[in-house]
């Protein structure tokens, strides 16, 4: 009985605060010590992902359903030129004769009845531009079938591509913010040196300035490489549609500090 109420506690749980479970899936990653291709899914997931997720694509698709709607529609066209009619009749008909044998005139004869009349009639009619142009516009639908068919997959290929190309991009940023931090890491250990150095009169102002500009370069250089990794990092998740969960170092100052 304990295990139920516990698996029963855990349903409750997962059911009505998924954000809880959610944050236990984060991984802590850190750009300086890590790589951070072995911590993002394979690049053919992130591929189909940033296909399923985008809407150009879903686009193309509807496009391509439409079209063969329309040809559908052209290939059965030609039913419209044939029909049916019916009509259905009932009333009081009247009924008149009078005929004329040996220039006697017999009495008019009168009826009056009640009847029920139906009819019916099968129709075909087939312009000469339906005949000849037909074929045309069969082609005409099914080329643009093939058209829309094509444009998607161009899409996909533009999707993959530009994946491929986001994800060397975050690489990339992610190896240039490693070395940059580690230019920062010495040039701060350098400026320690060079503080104690100028209190103890051993260098110059106009040295101590110098270094001084040197080393605000150098951080510079490591905040503005480290916003481009963010920036590389969030492109990606924006393009696939995926989040990663990678967590805090990403986005916090440098854990050297």
């Amino acid at each position: 009985m304990r295990s139920i109420a516990t698996l029963s506690l855990l349903v409750f749980f997962l059911l009505w605060f998924p954000e809880i479970v959610s944050s236990q899936a984060v991984t802590a990653f850190d750009p300086i010590k890590e790589d951070i291709s072995n911590k993002l899914p394979p690049l053919a997931a992130l591929m189909d992902s940033a296909i399923a997720n985008n809407p150009y694509i879903r686009f193309r698709d509807l496009q391509i359903i439409v079209n063969n709607c329309k040809l559908k529609s052209n290939e059965v066209d030609w039913t419209r030129n044939i029909g049916f009619s019916a009509d259905v009749r009932y009333g009081n008909f009247y009924n008149y004769s009078q005929n004329t044998v040996g220039g006697i005139e017999p009495p008019a004869v009168a009826t009056n009845r009640a009847e029920t009349k139906w009819g019916g009639a099968i129709y075909f009619k087939f312009p000469v531009y339906d005949l000849i142009n037909r074929k045309n516009q069969l082609k005409m639908a099914g080329i643009e079938v093939e058209q829309a068919e094509n444009m998607a997959e161009v899409q996909r290929n533009e999707v993959r591509q530009l994946v491929i190309r986001q994800y060397n991009e975050l690489v990339l940023k992610q190896r240039l913010l490693r070395v940059k931090s580690k230019f920062f890491e010495t040039s701060k250990a350098s400026m320690m040196l060079v503080e104690k150095e100028f209190i103890n009169g051993v260098i110059p102002l106009t040295e101590y300035t110098r270094l001084s500009e040197a080393a605000n370069r150098t951080e510079s250089d490591y905040e503005v490489t480290r916003m481009d990794f963010l920036t590389a990092y969030l492109i990606l998740e924006e393009i696939t549609g995926m989040d990663f969960h990678l967590t805090n170092e990403i986005s916090g100052s440098n854990e050297g500090n």
